[in-house]
């Protein structure tokens, strides 16, 4: 019995949730990880031919962890795990080659990527490294907050399939030393710079003996890195010419071209807003309505920007072509900071037009062209 106030009286505005709800509920999650959402609609006849070429398309991700790799293929939905050696190596390789794989992502993992990511160049498979920044960012836009290993895989052929990603290069076996000793060379840099610290704060005698015996073991193993890179690059003629070109500026040190040959092989392969964004030194504005921000540099190869830095200083000082804009910057009331970071985006938009067009410091201020060497 129903009447005025009962609780029992029914709700006449309340529709069945197939009704008020035409289309299907989907969790966040699992929405998230569908690469295309509207793979189930069927196909345009207007892109009936686009479409198919794109079906047949799969996309990759593999999770990088010391003794294993968790694989992830996209749309098929193929999901294995290999071991992280050799013999695993192989086994992923005969994995893929069985699909149409448009791209592979690999993300960082601190070098335990680099042995299958040989194995995967060697057989001529699409490659892309991708930045763990980016992946993880991209895992919270799309809605993903958990993390495991096989998910980290599906998140990263997922990043593969819809965001831009640049083809990883085989690189010669010169240019893979060299960016294993920069990074030892860095590591001693630091250790260096924090005993400094450290030893200006010793009272006791034994300390400070100890400290400065220290620096000076960590300085003379500098200098024997330094001496090693030198050789290396003489190892290879196309390292050796290019290292050539970029010690002809006056500033630039055995430390910047070989951090520049290593660690920033796209040099004189692309134009100079893109290098100076890849470098991280490109300003980015920051403005909204009515706010009107300062530009600020953002992203980028952090080891590549910190070596520069010390090349734009001295370049600032002893180059007389750099130094007469570093001048003209500070007397135009340019901050000090914003007229550094001003010398290295014209320091490696020069170097990176004279690797493009082969020409030494000398020749390009004059305009000349160098005869170009055999590679």
């Amino acid at each position: 019995m129903t009447g005025v106030g009962s609780r029992y009286r029914p709700c006449r505005d309340r529709k069945p949730a197939a009704v008020s709800d035409p289309k299907p509920r989907v969790s966040l999650e699992l929405r998230s990880l569908l690469p295309y959402p509207n793979s189930c609609l069927g196909t345009s006849p207007h892109q009936q031919e686009r479409d198919t070429k794109m079906a047949m398309l799969s996309f990759g991700g593999i999770d990088v962890s010391k003794d294993r790799l968790d694989v992830m293929v996209l749309p098929e939905e193929q999901c294995s795990s290999v071991n992280n050696d050799v013999a695993g190596w192989a086994e992923l390789v005969e994995q893929l080659r069985g699909s149409s794989i448009a791209a592979i992502g690999i993300e960082a993992s601190g070098g335990y990527e680099r042995g299958v990511m040989r194995a995967l160049l060697a057989a001529d498979l699409p490659v892309r490294q991708v930045n763990p920044f980016k992946l993880r960012q991209f895992a919270r836009a799309s809605g993903v907050l958990a993390k495991n290993d096989p998910l980290d895989a599906r998140m990263i052929a997922s990043f593969v399939a819809i965001m831009p990603t640049r083809p990883a290069q085989r690189q010669a076996p010169a240019a893979e030393r060299l960016t294993e000793m920069l990074a030892v060379r860095r590591q001693l840099s630091a250790e260096k710079v924090a005993a400094e610290n450290a030893s200006r704060l010793l009272e006791d005698a034994m300390l400070r003996r100890l400290s400065r015996r220290r620096i000076a073991r960590l300085a003379a193993d500098i200098d024997l890195l330094d001496r090693h890179l030198v050789a290396i690059v003489g190892t290879d003629a196309a390292l050796a010419h290019r290292y050539r070109l970029l010690t002809s500026m006056p500033g630039v040190g055995v430390v910047l071209a070989c951090t520049l040959i290593a660690l920033l092989p796209e040099l004189g392969s692309m134009n100079r807003k893109q290098v100076a964004a890849l470098v991280g030194v490109a300003p980015y504005a920051f403005e909204s309505g009515t706010l009107k921000g300062r530009r600020c540099i953002w992203g980028g190869r952090a080891n590549v920007r910190q070596v520069l830095y010390m090349a734009a200083m001295s370049a600032s000082n002893w180059n007389p072509a750099f130094k007469a804009f570093h001048d003209r910057l500070k007397a135009a009331g340019k901050l000090p900071k914003v007229a550094i970071v001003a010398v290295m985006r014209k320091m490696i938009t020069t170097l990176n037009a004279m690797v493009r067009d082969d020409v030494v410091w000398a020749d390009r201020l004059t305009g000349r062209h160098s005869v170009p060497t055999a590679r």
